[in-house]
């Protein structure tokens, strides 16, 4: 099939750092295109694929003067643009960029798919309604129902190709808490856990100092903690978090915001680093609680749940992980979805094989 996937331009393909949309488009990408497919990828320009890349920028734009950053900025809908365009070089149009290439697929007879990476918001819901062409996929469960009233294809849980997330057996005593810093993400939780505890904490997160918000916030409820137990080492590449996550004794997810998937809990258990996650959104379809980590409510919860880590098998931790968040699964459910989509835009049957995607 000829497929092309529009990513956003914020962050380049795959990220250098910070960026798990970007990186679960990266691994899509390389797999269809390993399995023969003729893919063609909107993007930065500083993207690396081994797909056709194209795109309206040499690089991608954070760190640049380019205003608004998250959202539709000019680039951005050259780049939209131009991918719609040239619909009919194209079976499939997959694109993860949220509302603003909806109206688009209105104009073009090419199936669409649009992944849902974001929480849905009501706001962008009467977008979703009216232009209705778009078949829209959720990466829960938890996020489809606010979505199945429209034209929803159905919930593929996010992939990752796990080659490079080393299993540890072992752990070397210390808490880990990957993503943002910012109040809906539970970082100061995650300190506060910590500091309950008397354990170290490893803080690998983003803290963006393009949001006021999080600068007061981090240096009201993260900054005063900071010692030699607490360690803040800011934004880290891949290879790096990816062995700070094979060590750690567990991994915090202390989010209080209803998380549409979590893309760091599959991470940190296919290194073999059990997860405690506050029970939202999405946190209970991905963490088995008990077999994997544990799924809690309160910071009372997480701090008897971290007491209670060595019960969780490192070793049936990764292996759950790598059987039902890799790839090769998603690329699977993905490309059923591309198949059926296809079938239906030529009155073809549709074989309900083909739609085993749907939840």
């Amino acid at each position: 099939m000829r497929i092309a996937q529009i990513a956003s331009l914020v962050e380049r393909v795959p990220p250098k750092k910070y960026g798990g949309i970007e990186r679960v488009v990266h691994a899509l990408t390389e797999e269809l295109v390993a399995r023969g497919h003729e893919v063609t990828l909107f993007a930065s320009g500083d993207s690396t694929t081994s797909a056709t890349l194209n795109s309206t920028t040499k690089r991608a734009l954070r760190g640049t003067n380019v205003t608004p950053l998250y959202g539709t900025n000019l680039p951005f809908l050259h780049l939209l643009g131009r991918a719609y365009a040239m619909h009919e070089q194209f079976d499939v149009i997959h694109h993860h960029v949220g509302y603003a290439a909806v109206p688009f697929a209105e104009l073009v007879p090419t199936p669409t798919i649009m992944t849902l990476h974001n929480p849905v918001f009501q706001e962008h819901l009467p977008v979703y309604a009216e232009f209705k062409k778009t078949h829209i996929v959720s990466i829960s469960r938890d996020q489809g129902k606010d979505v199945a009233h429209l034209n929803y294809a159905g919930v593929v849980h996010n992939g990752l190709p796990f080659n490079n997330y080393p299993f540890s057996a072992s752990h070397d005593g210390y808490l880990l808490y990957v993503g943002r810093i910012c109040e809906e993400k539970g970082t100061r939780e995650a300190v506060e856990v910590a500091r309950k505890l008397d354990l170290p904490l490893i803080l690998a997160a983003k803290l963006d100092d393009t949001v006021p918000e999080a600068q007061a916030y981090f240096a009201k409820h993260i900054k005063p903690y900071l010692g030699k137990k607490i360690k803040w080492i800011g934004e880290v590449s891949e290879a790096r978090r990816n062995k700070l996550m094979s060590r750690a004794m567990a991994f915090l997810h202390p989010g209080l915001w209803r998380e549409p998937f979590g893309l760091t809990l599959i991470e940190a258990m296919a290194c073999g680093t059990p997860v405690v996650a506050f029970d939202n959104g999405s946190i209970a379809e991905i963490v088995v609680d008990g077999k994997t980590g544990f799924v809690v409510n309160t910071v009372n919860q997480m701090i008897r749940a971290v007491k209670r880590i060595s019960e969780i098998d490192r070793a049936y931790t990764s292996d759950y992980s790598r059987k039902n968040f890799s790839a090769h699964r998603m690329t699977n459910d993905y490309e059923n979805l591309y198949k059926a989509l296809v079938r239906q835009k030529h009155s073809l049957p549709i074989p309900y094989s083909s739609v085993e995607w749907r939840a």
